[in-house]
């Protein structure tokens, strides 16, 4: 691992569920950093293109990192990259583990609910909890169940509960009724965490669902794939202070992009609001927060300028 946090790393192998890939990574030399149930690795791709994608290996296995990508229709290019280059013995480079879903201490009994590859962080949260003996299950909804296999290959199979949209015979997910279930079964509401990841409808369900049944909003974690749409409203103008740089954002253009058209260079990496690289002080102005990444209390001073738009007609930021 270099000074950067750069580790180069070995694809060790590889397994194709449908249009998910799934794949080990192991060091070059010398052992993985240690990291936790909810982290995510930056994997170089080449020419520039970094992404991010949830860990969903044992969070205990120092040898190996699993990551699954999802092959998608309208890819920018980073699950297509992937699918392409990765192959047992391919070299890569990925940054060491950061954490931004990271698994609550002390709860009572947790509730997992991952919606297509959004489960993917959820099942290295049921590894943790499995090994630490805490009670919990994991509720993965899908209309092409493609982990089901791997889930009941898993120690923890008994707490896993699948929910295929294209079996009518299946189960539905009722939030509800689940977290309802949850309670009857002896977990306290304030000892109750829950945690959902996948589209942003199936999330707002089980917060809603949450909501109901009196769990404190601290009990509550989401974690999203994708922010919110840029294109929509009107343009705007931003000025860089530090530059006194001044311009106009389209409609359908980002901040970072409108900014580096007149030279002011802005780091990006995720391109969709949720890795928080391209994240700056906001000086002055209203923003229309579309990110991912950040908290309430850091989006009064803060925004992501990859994502984001304008509520009023100038953004002064720290640039």
């Amino acid at each position: 691992m270099s000074d950067t946090g750069v580790i180069d790393v070995t694809v060790a192998a590889v397994e194709r569920m449908g249009r998910v890939l799934c794949f080990d990574l192991r060091a070059v030399s010398g052992q993985l950093p240690a990291c936790r149930a909810g982290a995510h690795v930056d994997l170089h791709l080449g020419d520039g293109l970094i992404r991010q994608y949830s860990l969903c290996g044992d969070p205990a296995d120092r040898e190996r990192y699993r990551l699954a990508v999802l092959l998608e229709p309208a890819s920018r290019g980073g699950s297509r990259r992937v699918h392409e280059i990765v192959s047992p013995g391919a070299i890569l480079q990925a940054r060491q583990p950061r954490n931004l879903f990271p698994l609550a201490v002390g709860a009572s009994r947790s509730v997992l609910v991952g919606g297509g590859i959004g489960v993917t962080p959820l099942i290295a949260m049921a590894y943790e909890l499995h090994a630490a003996g805490a009670p919990f299950t994991l509720h993965y909804i899908a209309r092409d169940p493609v982990f089901a296999d791997l889930l009941f290959r898993t120690p923890f199979a008994g707490a896993v509960r699948i929910h295929d949209r294209s079996d009518a015979a299946s189960p539905r997910f009722e939030p509800a009724a689940v977290l309802s279930a949850a309670v009857a079964d002896g977990a306290a509401v304030a000892g109750l965490h829950v945690y959902s990841c996948g589209p942003n409808s199936l999330m707002d369900a089980v917060d809603a669902a949450a909501k109901a049944i009196g769990l404190p909003d601290d009990n509550v974690h989401r974690e999203a794939f994708s922010a919110l749409p840029v294109a929509g409203g009107t343009g705007f103008e931003v000025l860089a202070a530090k530059s006194s740089v001044r311009v106009s954002v389209g409609e359908n253009e980002t901040i970072a992009a409108a900014l580096a058209r007149v030279g002011v260079k802005v780091a990006v990496s995720c391109e969709q609001g949720i890795c928080g690289t391209c994240v700056v002080d906001l000086l002055e102005g209203m923003p229309d927060h579309r990110d991912e990444y950040l908290t309430e209390e850091e989006r009064s001073e803060q925004i992501a300028l990859c994502c984001s738009r304008a509520r009023s007609p100038l953004l002064v930021v720290d640039l």
